[in-house]
């Protein structure tokens, strides 16, 4: 077995673990899938075994796999600190921000240009992904904060709620509930919605509003993205409920937004972190920038 062994190689090792699929691993490399394969089978051949059982869809470690998954989280845990201890000590620092895709776009962009003026010195690495993925990788140490949506299943991480956010009924532009002086849930119930796909935890947020309605709107279509969605409302697709924060960056005349009377659904936006590992001075920062941030 070869000792010669580097950090990307444990780093590409462990987030292949993690997600168990070539494609999704090479993606969030920013790799193509030919050459993380390729850097896979070759750390295979320094150890000098086979670290994954391939199978159709997917991969699973195999035992000496799971014992260099313990090894080298501990390695890459051990570096990450070293590495921002270092930099503490000099004048550069990274922070490495995770966020979901119904917050990234609309939430970080006027965060991260503030952040950046009051502190030119720190370098934010933004990651996008879905809940359950930014909690793993939070959990792991791939990343060092996260903003997400509650609730959700949190074991050994911190969670701080950040603010509350409205989510706001979507409609085309001469649609009948777009005049409507009071909306209400029995009111939108007629009308076919077009929702996110039923990983994003936005959808869960409007399910569980439904259900507390008592109403039960017939999805027609089931997106990946917001901007998709509020495309397919403008062309008469359906209704949807969004985000305030999307609203704000909406300038489209094509679309209608309005408030529901009684009972708002919302959302709850939190950061969350890893409390056992090395917080850096660069990362307070980046906490206590989000803790006096509101979306724009």
């Amino acid at each position: 077995m070869r000792s010669d062994i580097e950090l990307q190689q444990l780093e590409q090792f462990v987030i292949l673990a993690r997600t168990k699929n070539f494609t999704r691993a090479a993606a969030e490399l920013n790799l193509s899938q030919s050459a993380l394969s390729r850097a896979i089978q070759k750390l295979e051949g320094q150890i000098g075994q086979p670290l994954f059982e391939r199978k159709p869809r997917e991969v699973v470690l195999t035992d000496l796999g799971e014992m260099l998954l313990e090894r080298a989280r501990e390695i890459l845990k051990l570096a990450e600190d070293t590495f921002s201890l270092l930099s503490e000590a000099g004048q550069f620092g990274r922070v490495r921000l995770g966020a979901i895709p119904t917050i990234a776009p609309y939430f970080l962009p006027g965060l991260l240009r503030d952040f950046s003026a009051a502190h030119p010195n720190i370098s934010v690495v933004v990651q996008e992904d879905t809940t359950e993925n930014l909690l793993k990788r939070c959990s792991h140490g791939e990343i060092d904060l996260a903003i997400l949506a509650l609730p959700m299943i949190i074991k050994y991480l911190e969670v701080e709620s950040l603010f509350e956010e409205e989510l706001l009924l979507v409609v085309p532009s001469g649609h009948a509930l777009a005049g409507e002086t009071t909306i209400t849930p029995e009111s939108v119930e007629p009308y076919p919605f077009v929702m996110l796909n039923e990983g994003h935890c936005l959808s869960d947020h409007v399910d569980s509003y439904c259900r507390r309605q008592a109403v039960q709107p017939v999805t027609v279509e089931r997106i990946s993205q917001i901007m998709t969605i509020q495309e397919l409302v403008a062309l008469g697709h359906g209704i949807s409920i969004l985000p305030e924060m999307a609203h704000r960056l909406d300038t489209s005349d094509r679309r209608v937004y309005r408030s529901f009377s009684g009972e708002k659904p919302s959302r709850t936006v939190a950061m969350v972190w890893n409390p056992y590992r090395y917080q850096s001075k660069w990362q307070k920062a980046l906490m206590e920038h989000l803790r006096q941030s509101k979306p724009a």
